[in-house]
Order: structure tokens, then C-alpha cells, then sequence
């Protein structure tokens, strides 16, 4: 009788659940409509909103920095900021309400323009390129890619520093914000381009905003502080049985002492979990699915061929060796995925872009009716506190002046005319970009530099062309990334109601800050790890690809391996054909196929972080089965408190490393005697 009691009380309690969900569905669809006054521009920006997307950005660049630094692809992150910047200020305000000195309420607006900002600050470590094409610069990764040969010269090498890393980024970072602002009213109202992420982030931020959405937001905010607790302390746990060479719970031989040779083994790290739970199961299965296919198949059997397809004299570093494959074979999965998404991505938005224009002719013929009023209401509010025109191209010509001037004093390898010419063609490919995000959620930002490396390693030539080709990709990929974002943020405010002039405000706030933010959090885990070690948890993969990309685009196919060219036709063929089934193949079967970006991040750097992933999509796969309207609220919030824990312990962590503090165990696994 009490387990059938206990049976009917579950069951009341999940109609309950699934009741209150779709009353909140409800009341974030209606939101709009509610005759509420707006507050103005000046109201939105706030100093406890400044304060609040300080500690919002500073957290998730470590965040992002790890991850970066890790494995070189982090997920998007802008829900979850969402998430954390109402967990942060409504806990303020209800504190300042218990004692009678709350004089301005939190509203949605003021939630976005947070949001914006602590956005706009974390996503500098990694628009910043301090994984990538600016890491790509050091010595390190010089030797890495085969030291002074062909199109490697010495002459490609400087070293990360504080100084020219800031100045680098507050020269570049801030002409993407300013290269769209004249096109918001097109891309966000006239032709309606659905930004699914900035889509996203508004629903979640409407239902925070409704009585019902409040209750669900409580639950939230304890499961993400129970599992942030819990995080950071197993971060701290874990710290104390690393005191020495492959010692700790990083090594766990969870699979056995040969599946961890090959980097197969479940590494405890609550980050990847997180991220996991957060990323599609596609995604991580495909991340798994490259793990077994590089590790363990391929590169047993290349290393079988040692002296035959390369030198059995050379290092294991060297691009000759068994080492160039790891690199070139994921730059051909890389460039045959990224240039078939960007020629789809360029069709679809002429399409689109084609349908639109008729679409605006038809509005112009035939008015709108009464059920179009909360869209007017929408409307007018993003565009009654409209931003100067003159502001954006003034903007624009000055910042491309100073990064003119600036950047070959900087980098001599850059002549002028290459910066001439990176500000000449970015805003065309911003609009691309923008559009482009608009329609398929992907910004393809990197893509546009990748195809920059090839452009200005080719035009500086042998001795300036890695440095000309990867600082060219930054200026590329930060202006037409930065204005994608910037658009995406912008569907937002228009879906919550917020001012595009608060919003940009606030962008440019979050962006200086996190020019600061970004170069400082990089250099706490440069000095305090081995970064850019192979060998190391820090490998950062992409700095060692966008080198050899860079060198690639110097050399030609004369810069790879033995036998490395067929392979990269191969799998560059592979990458396109996965795409071209994934969108003509019969929807059952074209789920399935991996993605052809994911499956090259674990050819250089391993599997053992698609196992930790597989494990977060695995938790996710089992909650939603167990109960899926709780799973879908719950999700978002245990994601985020493993990953902030996690991540957050790495400061502190840091810290004792700069201070030569060693832990004290070192929990190592040896094969037993026989």
C-alpha cells in the first residue's frame, strides 16, 4: 500500500510538473503582450549589471579557456550565461528586498543586457585566438610543425605577452561591433532570420520573467549550486593525488593500461560531463566515433609502416613522423567540412535572401491585420531608440586607421596593404556571416579565416607568410564572428524587448573588459601548465593546425608526409560526402551520420574527452527517458554547475601552481609483474 501511495504522489507530482511547464510555455508566449511600461535605455544599463557581467564574463572565460586549451572546441555557452546572470542577480535582489533596500526591480532587459555583456567578455578567449592562431605564433608550436624548414622560418615566431596580446585585441576586437549596426533592421525585423540560439536565450529569459517561470527558476538554482558544489569540490579532491608525471585521476586506466596507451580512458573531468550534457548526442557520438577510428585504427597501423612512409630516425614530433598525419588528415576533415557548410550556407542565404525581398514587396501591398500587433509592439520598441548611422561607418574607418598603423608595427611580416584589404572585404563577409547564423544557428566565422590563412600565407610569401596568414585569419575571423554574435544578441533584445542601443552599450563594455579578461586568464594557465604540450592535458590542438594550415599555404602539398596526400583526399572527399547525406539522405538515416568538424578533434589529441562527453550525452539520454519535461528544465542548470565548479577550481589551482605548491599524492597505474 505505501509504494502504491508513494507510485500515485510521484505520478500527481509529474502532472503537476508537466501543468506548471505548459502554464509557463504559456505566459512566455504571451509576455510580449503584456501592457508593461519598458524602461528606457539608461534604465536597462545598471551598476549592478556591470558588476554582475564582470563576474559572469571573468568565470566563463576560465570556463572557455580550458576548454579551448584543451580541446579547441567550446560549445555554445550563451543559454547557460542566461541561466547564471538571473541566478546571480535575482539572489541579490532578494537579499536587497529581506532588507527594505531594493529601489529598482530586475527586469527582463536588465537580465539581457548582463547577458550581453558577460558574453561579449568570455567569448574573447576564444575569438581571441589564444588556442589558435595567436598560440600558433610560439616557439613551442614552431618546433612542433618541423622548426626552420620551407615556409616555418624563424622569422614566424613570437612569443605570448601581455602587452601586444591586449593591444592586439583592443585594436581588432571592436570593428565586428561596429561593421553591422546599419543592418539590424533588415537581418532582425525586415527579414525575420530566426537566430535560433538568440531565439533560445530570449525564451529562457521571458520565462524567468512570469510568476510560474520564477518557480522553475528556483529549482534550477538549486540544482546548479548542489552540482557546482559538488564539482568544485572534486576538482580539489582530484588535485591532491597529482603530484607528479602522469599521476592523478586524469590517468585512470578505466578501459586498461593499453586502452590508455591510446588514449582511451575516462579522465573524471567534470567539464567535458558538462559540456556533454550540453552538446547534441550527434556531436558527441561523432567525437567518439574519430577516437576509434584515429586511435584506434589508424594510427596503430601507420605506426606499423615506421621506415617505410617516414623516417624510423625522426622525432615523434616532427611533421615527418607519424605526427604530420595527426595533423594534416583533421585540417582535410576541417577544410572539406568547413567549405561545403560555407557554400551552403552562401545558397541558402541568397535564397533567402531572394524570398525576403519579395516577401518585403508583398508587405508593402497589403497591410498587416490586428494579429500582427504584438510583432508592431516588438518592432517599435527596437527601433525607437535607434543608433546613429554615422556612428557605425565613423566607427569603422577609425578602428581600420589604427589597426592600419598599428598592426605592422606590431607584426612587420603584415604590410599595411594586407590590413587594407582584411577591412576592405570583412564587412561582405559579416553580412554573409550574419545571414548566414541567422538561418542555420552556425556562425562560420572560422571558416572565413581559415580561408584568410590560405589568402595572406600565399601573398607574404616564404619568410612572412606564417605570421601574415595567421594574423590576417584573426583580423577575418574577429570581425565577421564578432558580428554575427553581436546580430544574435541583437534577435534577443528584440524578442525580450530590450534597447539595441543598451545592448550596444553593453557589448562594447564586455568586449574591453574581456581584452582584459581574456590575455590575463590565458596567461594563468600558460605559466602555471605545460600549454601547447602534446603530451600535456593542455594541448591546445588548434594552435599546432592553424600554424600548419599557415605553412601549408606557403609550401603547397610539398609540406606533407609520405602517403599523407592520398589520405587527406580521402578524407576530405569523406567530409563532404557525410554532409551531402546528412542533407539529401532520408531523414532516418541522415541523423545518423556523423559530422565530419566534431570527428577531427580527437585525430590530434585523443579520446579520452569524447569518453567524458559520452558520458554527459549518456546521462542526458537516461533523464529524458526517466522524466523529459523535468530533464529539458534541469539540464541546462547541472550542466552548468559541473562546468562552472570545475572550471572555477582552476584558479585556485593555477594559483598553486604559480606559488610551487606540489600536491602532496601521486596516484599513479603500472602493469603488474607477471
Amino acid at each position: 500500500m505505501e509504494q502504491e501511495q508513494h507510485s500515485r504522489e510521484m505520478r500527481r507530482m509529474d502532472r503537476e510538473d508537466s501543468d506548471e511547464e505548459t502554464d509557463n510555455i504559456e505566459e512566455v508566449d504571451n509576455v510580449a503582450t503584456e501592457d508593461v511600461k519598458i524602461p528606457s535605455w539608461k534604465e536597462q544599463l545598471t551598476v549592478r549589471g556591470a558588476v554582475a557581467s564582470v563576474v559572469i564574463g571573468v568565470l566563463y572565460s576560465v570556463l572557455s579557456m580550458k576548454i579551448g586549451l584543451t580541446t579547441g572546441l567550446v560549445p555554445n555557452l550563451n543559454v547557460s550565461a542566461a541561466l547564471i546572470s538571473f541566478v546571480l542577480m535575482r539572489s541579490w535582489t532578494k537579499l536587497l528586498e529581506k532588507t527594505n533596500l531594493l529601489k529598482t526591480p530586475f527586469t527582463k532587459q536588465e537580465n539581457q543586457i548582463i547577458n550581453t555583456a558577460g558574453t561579449a567578455c568570455y567569448s574573447m578567449t576564444y575569438g581571441g585566438g589564444f588556442g589558435s592562431y595567436l598560440l600558433g605564433m610560439n616557439r613551442k608550436t614552431f618546433e612542433l610543425a618541423g622548426g626552420n624548414t620551407k615556409g616555418n622560418s624563424a622569422n614566424g615566431v613570437k612569443e605570448p605577452g601581455l602587452d601586444w596580446m591586449i593591444t592586439f585585441l583592443f585594436v581588432t576586437a571592436f570593428a565586428g561591433i561596429m561593421a553591422l549596426i546599419p543592418l539590424r533592421k533588415i537581418l532582425v525585423i525586415d527579414y525575420k532570420l530566426p537566430y535560433p540560439t538568440g531565439t533560445a536565450t530570449a525564451v529562457l529569459i521571458n520565462g524567468f520573467h512570469t510568476p510560474k517561470g520564477d518557480k522553475q527558476a528556483k529549482k534550477q538554482v538549486r540544482g546548479f549550486l548542489k552540482y557546482f558544489s559538488f564539482s568544485f569540490l572534486w576538482g580539489c579532491f582530484q588535485w591532491f593525488f597529482t603530484g607528479g608525471v602522469n599521476c592523478g585521476f586524469l590517468n585512470f586506466p578505466t578501459f586498461g593500461l593499453k586502452a590508455r596507451t591510446n588514449s582511451f580512458y575516462f579522465d573524471f573531468s567534470l567539464t567535458y560531463v558538462g559540456a556533454g550534457m550540453i552538446c547534441s548526442h550527434l556531436v558527441n557520438l561523432s567525437f567518439l566515433f574519430g577516437s576509434v577510428l584515429s586511435w584506434g585504427l589508424m594510427w596503430p597501423l601507420i605506426k606499423e609502416r615506421k621506415g617505410d612512409w617516414f623516417p624510423a630516425n625522426v622525432p615523434e614530433s616532427s611533421m615527418e613522423s607519424l605526427n604530420g598525419y595527426k595533423v594534416f588528415v583533421p585540417i582535410a576533415l576541417i577544410l572539406g567540412d568547413g567549405l561545403y557548410n560555407l557554400l551552403k550556407t552562401v545558397i541558402c542565404s541568397v535564397k533567402s535572401f531572394q524570398a525576403a525581398q519579395k516577401m518585403r514587396k508583398k508587405s508593402r501591398t497589403y497591410p498587416d491585420d490586428n494579429k500582427h500587433l504584438s510583432e508592431e509592439k516588438h518592432n517599435k520598441a527596437f527601433l525607437q531608440e535607434s543608433i546613429p548611422m554615422w556612428l557605425s561607418f565613423v566607427g569603422y574607418i577609425v578602428l581600420s586607421i589604427v589597426s592600419i598603423v598599428v598592426i605592422p608595427v606590431m607584426f612587420p611580416q603584415l604590410k599595411w596593404y594586407y590590413v587594407l584589404l582584411a577591412y576592405v572585404i570583412a564587412p561582405a563577409l559579416s553580412f554573409c556571416n550574419a545571414y548566414g547564423a541567422g538561418l542555420t544557428d552556425m556562425n562560420m566565422g572560422y571558416n572565413y579565416g581559415k580561408a584568410a590563412i590560405f589568402l595572406f600565407a600565399g601573398l607574404a610569401g616564404n619568410n612572412d607568410g606564417v605570421v601574415a596568414g595567421l594574423i590576417g585569419c584573426g583580423l577575418i575571423k574577429a570581425i565577421v564572428t564578432i558580428s554575427a554574435d553581436l546580430m544574435q544578441d541583437f534577435k534577443t533584445g528584440h524578442l525580450t524587448l530590450t534597447s539595441p542601443r543598451a545592448m550596444l552599450v553593453s557589448q562594447l563594455f564586455g568586449t574591453a573588459v574581456g581584452c582584459i579578461v581574456a590575455p590575463l586568464t590565458f596567461f594563468l594557465f600558460y605559466k602555471a601548465f605545460n600549454v601547447g604540450d602534446l603530451t600535456s592535458e593542455y594541448k591546445a590542438p588548434y594552435a599546432l593546425i592553424y600554424r600548419n594550415m599557415a605553412i601549408l599555404g606557403v609550401r603547397g602539398l610539398s609540406a606533407l608526409p609520405s602517403h599523407c596526400l592520398q589520405l587527406c583526399y580521402g578524407f576530405f572527399t569523406f567530409a563532404v560526402a557525410a554532409n551531402l547525406l546528412r542533407d539529401f539522405a532520408p531523414k532516418r538515416f541522415g541523423k545518423w551520420i556523423p559530422l565530419p568538424m566534431a570527428m577531427a578533434v580527437p585525430f590530434l589529441i585523443g579520446g579520452y574527452f569524447a569518453i567524458d562527453m559520452c558520458v554527459g550525452t549518456l546521462i542526458v539520454f537516461l533523464y529524458q527517458k526517466l522524466n523529459k519535461r523535468k530533464a529539458d528544465l534541469m539540464i541546462p542548470a547541472i550542466a552548468s554547475g559541473l562546468m562552472c565548479g570545475d572550471g572555477l577550481w582552476n584558479v585556485p589551482a593555477s594559483l598553486l601552481g604559480l606559488a610551487k605548491v606540489k600536491p602532496p599524492i601521486c596516484m599513479n597505474f603500472l602493469k603488474g609483474a607477471n
